[in-house]
């Protein structure tokens, strides 16, 4: 029989462990672009902006309960600058001289990320699944041209133990990446600014 002494140790641990269960996950992101991008440049300058345009900074939660205390976040601000110094070297990649500075007739990039989720699949039985999207939006103008483009990278991912925060910093970083890979992957973006 345990002592009550005993019984305050089972039950602080208990409480631990639950807590770690609901605790929410602050996940600092990098993603990457490790994509070959298509040269059209000529080194002309190009004005790029990024812009956050999702509806919350909650990406979701980690049980997939709405109302869960174990949320998952991606807060703009840290996203944002990491991903205008990926989209700016994308654009030097292709060959032109990135600025943040507007001007009138100078082509520009806008980026935008409009969507980034992350919610609980349908797994099959002992297996968990975290089903994660983003959708990323880029608008190149050109004088009087546009050419918009909007570019999804989904993955699921089956777990038997529900992912940590390293792991899930992990997927949302891939996810990412491979979003940012696929926009700039895209030729049509800048053949427009070379025209």
């Amino acid at each position: 029989m345990l002592s009550r002494c005993g019984l305050r140790t089972l039950f602080a641990a208990a409480a631990l462990a639950l807590a770690g269960c609901t605790s929410p996950h602050y996940l600092q992101v990098d993603p990457q672009i490790t994509a070959d991008i298509p040269q059209s440049g000529g080194g002309q300058e190009v004005t790029v902006n990024v812009v956050d345009e999702r509806e919350s900074e909650v990406l979701g939660t980690r049980s997939g309960s709405a109302m869960s205390a174990a949320q998952i976040t991606v807060n703009s601000h840290d996203v944002v600058p990491k991903l205008q110094e990926q989209a700016e070297a994308a654009v030097r990649r292709m060959g032109f001289s990135p600025t943040t500075q507007p001007s009138d007739g100078r082509p520009s990039l806008t980026l935008t990320l409009t969507r980034l989720d992350y919610a609980r699949g349908d797994g099959v039985p002992v297996l968990g699944e975290a089903v994660l999207e983003a959708v990323f939006r880029a608008e190149a103008v050109n004088q009087r041209n546009t050419y918009t483009g909007t570019y999804t990278s989904r993955r699921t991912q089956s777990y038997a133990v529900r992912p940590d925060q390293d792991t899930n910093t992990r997927m949302v970083n891939d996810l990412l990446s491979d979003g940012l890979n696929r926009t700039f992957r895209d030729p049509e973006l800048g053949q427009l600014l070379a025209r």
